[in-house]
């Protein structure tokens, strides 16, 4: 539990459990100390000629609370019904484990791997990865590679192994307005003085037209449309609206006009409030004209976008829809641009035929509507594609009580890996 210092001997006692196996299993392996828990480093011999593949994953899990929701010990792993249940078991040890145990089968069936593998293991994913970045930075020549293989996210369904290529950006904002030094009496004072509560609700409402389109001048100027392929093939899957409602307990979808419920949230563009603070929150009625009003919204972005021209044309828009009398502050808290790898990569098609060799069905390729940053700062610090393989199910409950993992995937999981090797060290010409 990364986020938790009381636990901080814990995290740093799964690191040495880390390297201990993928020393155990054959290869070189590290702590290596960044400021916060270490970093698991490995790598297998070099094999001239052929590509070199990073595996990426994380160690640190979230705090397991509530605790009485537990059915067993978050932290005593459980077999029931065929899956294990334990805080990690999907997010991401037990996914992380797959290619631990195919490269120890590779090793010591065949005493050699037949492509450089290189394992970078965190842990502080759960809070931000905050020093992962200047370690890449740092090394980027030690981890120098063609592809990068993450196993942190889920299939599209049961059965339906998926390989995800897209993944949306973001970009938070919290927006504060004042008004009056101190709260007033609305019946005294109602009527005369700007309210920043009308005038946040008036603001948050006229960033989003009838149609579900985002109205922040040139939102839509650097969307990435998708490809006629793309939407035929995300036709093509096996999704239930009907089904999607009665999950969500909702008795109608909504969003941007002319898309799919797949195409809004996986690659199209949003704004969505997340919070909004004004006024009496007590109980019962309290008549006052709040003197402050805030709203925390996030814009999830496609590829292509800029998380800083948004903001920048966010607080233009803002500022044309602010009411005399009233004041703006505009907080920017973060941002990470979309990123899209090509269908047509090499590595890409690798790895489909490595999880039909695993799961015995060629895998669907997927977008994701949320954000890994720290995918994006793979590929741009190290210009490798990056494969999301998800061996997990939706319903794994990570970051919930009873978190767990199918064994059967984790066995499938670790078939896929293991011909992942072979078919990625079937690409002649590397295409760095």
């Amino acid at each position: 539990m990364s986020a938790d210092p009381a636990f901080s001997g814990e995290v740093r006692r799964a690191a040495e459990w880390v390297r201990s196996h993928l020393a155990a299993a054959g290869l070189q392996a590290e702590l290596v100390e960044t400021g916060g828990p270490p970093i698991v480093y490995a790598e297998s011999a070099p094999v001239p000629g052929a590509p070199i593949a990073l595996v990426y994953g994380h160690y640190d899990v979230q705090p397991p609370d509530p605790l009485d929701e537990w059915v067993t010990p978050p932290f005593e792993p459980t077999i029931r019904d065929g899956k294990i249940f334990a805080r990690g078991a999907t997010d991401d040890k037990g996914q992380m484990l797959t290619h631990v145990a195919s490269i120890a089968s590779w090793l010591e069936t065949s005493g050699r791997l037949p492509l450089q593998v290189k394992l970078l293991i965190e842990g502080e994913e759960e809070v931000g990865s905050e020093h992962l970045g200047n370690f890449l930075r740092a090394n980027a020549d030690r981890l120098a590679c063609d592809c990068v293989v993450i196993s942190d996210t889920s299939q599209f369904a049961p059965g339906v192994p998926a390989i995800t290529y897209g993944l949306r950006g973001i970009a938070y904002f919290e927006l504060r307005l004042s008004g009056p030094k101190q709260d007033l009496h609305s019946g005294v004072f109602g009527g005369g003085v700007a309210n920043p509560a009308n005038a946040l609700a008036k603001m948050l409402g006229a960033l989003i037209d009838e149609q579900g389109r985002v109205t922040i001048p040139g939102f839509y100027d650097d969307v990435l449309p998708l490809s006629e392929r793309e939407r035929a093939e995300f036709a093509a899957l096996p999704f239930d609206e009907g089904a999607f409602r009665r999950q969500l307990g909702v008795d109608s979808l909504a969003g941007e006009a002319g898309f799919t419920t797949i195409e809004r949230r996986w690659a199209r563009p949003t704004l969505d409030i997340n919070g909004l603070t004004s006024g009496y929150q007590g109980q019962g009625a309290k008549t006052v004209l709040p003197a402050r009003a805030s709203a925390k919204f996030s814009c999830r972005l496609v590829p292509n976008q800029d998380p800083q021209r948004v903001a920048a044309a966010l607080r233009r828009r803002l500022e044309e829809l602010l009411p005399a009398g009233i004041r703006l502050e505009l907080v920017e808290h973060h941002g990470a641009p979309g990123i899209i790898m090509p269908l047509e990569s090499p590595y890409l098609q690798a790895a489909a035929a490595a999880v039909e060799k695993g799961f015995g069905r060629r895998p669907v390729f997927i977008r994701e509507g949320g954000s890994i940053p720290v995918v994006n700062t793979f590929a741009a610090v190290l210009d490798a594609d990056v494969l999301l393989l998800g061996w997990g199910q939706n319903d794994d409950n990570p970051h919930s009580p009873n978190e767990k993992f199918s064994l059967d995937d984790y066995h499938r999981g670790i078939r896929a890996s293991a011909a992942l090797w072979q078919q990625l060290a079937a690409i002649t010409e590397p295409l760095k």
